[in-house]
């Protein structure tokens, strides 16, 4: 079994993200860029499927310029045996991120094709679902659990009314949650050695898909600063407030 795990270079979730000063955007200047953590949990489960046996390659592929050729050496410290990096310059939208993807799909024939649920920069969780319905291939979005019996794996999502378990024939995408797993850390001896892995770089017009640009990103506003709580000395100063001040009763 091929296994393909898209991932994304993002902000690390760890910095306190800046907004630029005319709001068009965030300030990416001298910020450390990492993983985006959904894209780390689809790596564990790629990888954990090929130690069981499961599966006997896992491809790492990204969408950007070279800048996050780090992001696939770090999938590759992971355990992927090998990367492809698709060039742009400019940030594509999800529709071209999965039409990207597609293609790659059609020329690498994986059984499997796991992505983060969403992106922790955009948090447009779209990627997976457009890329199943242009593969016109099975999906199991938001998975918390994943078991491959066969040509089929059953995936167990989290609903609003507890846990759907869905039956997928192969080859199938599916989108990662946080509760499927916890991701390893890369050891020195492996980040050594996906230095030496095989990175492939593709151009789109290579994989015969034309890049647009179908979202404006209007402005970029920090939020709001929380005001500070009070301590109220009784029930009936409590009740007082939230009816008069917070009017919410």
């Amino acid at each position: 079994m091929k296994i393909l795990v898209a991932v994304k270079r993002v902000i690390d979730y760890n910095v306190k993200v800046r907004v630029k000063a005319d709001g068009s955007d965030v300030d990416l200047a001298n910020v450390k860029m990492a993983l985006n953590p959904f894209c780390e949990i689809a790596i564990e489960q790629a990888m954990r499927l090929k130690e069981s046996g499961q599966a006997n390659e896992v491809v790492a592929v990204s969408v950007g310029d070279k800048a996050c050729e780090e992001q696939l050496r770090a999938a590759m410290a992971l355990g992927a045996d090998r990367a492809i990096r698709v060039d742009t310059q400019e940030a594509a939208d999800p529709l071209s991120i999965a039409k990207l993807l597609a293609s790659i799909a059609r020329q690498e024939s994986p059984d499997l094709v796991l992505l983060g649920k969403q992106a922790i920069d955009s948090d447009n969780n779209q990627t997976g679902q457009m890329l199943a319905a242009l593969l016109d291939w099975g999906q199991g979005t938001f998975a918390y659990s994943m078991e491959l019996k066969g040509d089929s794996v059953d995936v167990t999502r989290e609903i609003d009314g507890g846990l759907q378990t869905l039956n997928l024939n192969l080859p199938a995408v599916i989108t990662t949650d946080l509760r499927l797993n916890e991701p390893r850390y890369a050891k020195l001896p492996d980040i050594m050695k996906a230095k030496r892995k095989p990175l492939e770089v593709k151009e789109p017009e290579q994989l015969n898909v034309t890049l647009s640009q179908n979202l404006k990103l209007l402005k970029v506003e920090a939020p709001p600063v929380r005001q500070a709580g009070i301590k109220v000395g009784n029930v009936e100063a409590l009740v007082e407030k939230l009816k008069n001040e917070a009017r919410v009763i």
